[in-house]
């Protein structure tokens, strides 16, 4: 089903609960992530942080081994 965000071409934001939920994280890793700069870049809105669906999937890819087993180089 589409949204009336979606239909006007804007991205789904996810909040910090639903991209625990998506990455099967507690929250407070979320928090932990964004404390020490790791983790996908997130939208302020207000007070609010949202995270675009398009920066959480750029995110997991660079999370990604080159070989099973095996983190890549500089992380």
């Amino acid at each position: 089903m589409e949204t009336n965000a979606t239909a006007r071409g804007l991205e789904p934001l996810l909040s910090i609960e639903e991209l625990a939920e998506y990455l099967d994280v507690p929250v407070a890793t979320i928090y932990d992530w964004r404390v020490d700069g790791k983790g996908p870049c997130a939208v302020r809105i207000g007070r609010r942080v949202k995270f675009a669906i398009s920066d959480v999937n750029a995110w997991i890819a660079t999370q990604r081994e080159h070989s099973p087993g095996r983190r890549s180089e500089g992380r």
